[in-house]
């Protein structure tokens, strides 16, 4: 059966909906807390999900991404392993330079909860597979540092070698491109600011984030 480990970090509140989502889909879930480091050849896929780490005091994601438990995670990916990150996650994952760029506050400075239009910008084998370059989804969004911003090489980077992932086609927070969403050099490594687990039976408003795990 596939593994799952869902990180935890003080401020964290997506890990039920995580596990629970997890579980849906068949799998076995496992929190993993952030002071421990953990033995990475245990899991098949991790997840960092969404919330407040550490009351997103600094910057979103920055105090989290020097926690011991991100040296396994970063072990885990280096290694080629699956690794996703939602929201907060995709904050962290990008302080821990695991993923280009950064999110910083909206535009307008204001927090934006809505549901979101997608477009897949570029497949991926590890998450979403089943969804094709061109798809439009729909998602729900939560977040106040949510802007996407690169500097224009790295930017033109992120382009060339296909790493732009999701892209909203109504932009709400400005963010550069529209990105929603992108992946590392490998595409093992993959983050959205949506929220699937959010997404995935009727009653939600939506389905459309079942089939990302």
């Amino acid at each position: 059966m596939t593994k799952v480990g869902v990180l935890r970090f003080p401020g964290t509140n997506c890990d039920r909906d995580v596990f629970s989502w997890v579980e849906a889909r068949g799998f076995e879930a496992e929190y993993l807390w952030h002071l421990d480091l953990f033995e990475e050849k245990k899991y098949d896929l991790l997840v960092v999900p969404g919330g407040f780490s550490y009351g997103d005091y600094l910057r979103s994601g920055a105090l989290a991404a020097l926690s011991p438990a991100m040296k396994s995670l970063r072990r885990f990916a280096s290694a080629g392993g699956p690794v996703l990150g939602i929201c907060n996650g995709f904050q962290i994952l990008c302080e821990s330079h695991l993923l280009p760029g950064a999110l910083v506050k909206n535009e307008g400075r204001r927090f934006v909860d809505d549901w979101s239009e997608l477009e897949v910008v570029n497949e991926n084998s590890k998450f979403g597979a089943q969804f094709k370059k061109g798809q439009h989804l729909k998602l729900p969004i939560a977040h106040g540092d949510g802007r996407f911003y690169a500097p224009a090489d790295e930017l033109k980077k992120i382009y060339d070698q296909n790493q732009v992932w999701l892209r909203y086609v109504n932009n709400h927070n400005g963010s550069l491109g529209g990105i929603a969403g992108i992946m590392n050099e490998k595409k093992n490594v993959a983050a959205l600011m949506p929220h699937p687990e959010r997404a995935i039976y009727p009653w939600m408003g939506g389905q459309d984030g079942w089939g990302f795990l």
